[in-house]
């Protein structure tokens, strides 16, 4: 039986794991220019999704069906890497 795994990163938003290229700490990769142009260029393209109102300190790059997606979330990426091994957090 395949069973759909999805990660809960806050604020009621889930992603489907299977879906996730990469979680990335905000602090430390935010300060290279290619990182900022990343993230600039999907909030042009109306790809950003916050899950949080608050500080973020991740941003987890999804795609789907070849659909580029950014989600933000105030959760820590050690936080989100736990939530994955102990399956998904929901």
């Amino acid at each position: 039986m395949n069973r759909t795994i999805y990660l809960h990163i806050g604020n009621n938003y889930s992603v489907d794991v299977r879906d996730i290229i990469g979680i990335f700490d905000m602090d430390n990769t935010t300060v290279t220019g290619i990182t900022k142009k990343l993230l600039d260029r999907a909030e042009k393209e109306k790809k950003v999704f916050y899950a949080t109102y608050e500080l973020p300190k991740t941003y987890i790059i999804t795609v789907k069906n070849g659909k580029e997606r950014v989600y933000v979330s105030q959760l820590a990426a050690s936080t989100l890497k736990k939530r994955l091994m102990e399956g998904g957090g929901l």
